[in-house]
């Protein structure tokens, strides 16, 4: 490590809600091509659509960071199984819901610090690290962030807009990347 820069911890952290937050992005840009019809719709009987997912991941966000590092991540009011299944919600009133999760999710992290990584909590009355519990939470977000982001292509067909590297400009988008790292230097 050179003088000034972040520890390891310390980095994690940073770079653990950049991600978390370029996730939030990366779906609401798809959700943005998304027609409120499209954004109930199912692709088949077994399938979840995108107002579930985003109910789900609202849900699971609340439940998990509302007293993050003193109250179990599961949460004895949160109906996990109710999350599955929308019923006379709206696009906006499951936005919100959306909004309350990310919300408490940031209210929990955005404070942490290095120390804290190596606390326990409990989630589903197991303990975990906290370090455990921000890795299982970036791994769920990015899981139901692609489902999410592959349902809105798919409806949105030839209109949709790439939200990530767009076909045939990985060689533009690395060039980009190499000049951005020689300026910083």
């Amino acid at each position: 490590m050179t003088a000034g820069s972040a520890s390891a911890p310390e980095g994690y952290l940073a770079d653990a809600l950049r991600r978390l937050k370029r996730h939030r992005a990366l779906v609401e840009e798809a959700l943005a091509q998304v027609s409120d019809a499209d954004f109930f719709r199912t692709i088949d009987p077994e399938s979840n659509s995108i107002a579930i997912i985003v109910k789900h991941l609202a849900g699971n966000m609340r439940s998990r960071f509302t007293d993050f590092l003193t109250t179990d991540g599961d949460k004895p009011d949160r109906a996990r199984d109710g999350e599955f299944v929308v019923a006379a919600e709206s696009r906006d009133e499951l936005m919100r819901f959306w909004e309350s999760g990310w919300t408490a999710a940031f209210a929990a992290l955005e404070p942490l610090a290095p120390e804290d990584l190596a606390r326990t909590i409990t989630i589903n009355s197991q303990p975990h690290s906290v370090f455990g519990a921000v890795n299982r939470h970036l791994m769920h977000i990015a899981y139901h962030a692609g489902q999410i982001v592959y349902l809105a292509k798919h409806f949105a067909g030839p209109a949709w807009k790439t939200v990530s590297v767009p076909r045939g400009g990985s060689a533009a988008y690395n060039d980009a990347m190499r000049k951005k790292a020689e300026e910083r230097r």
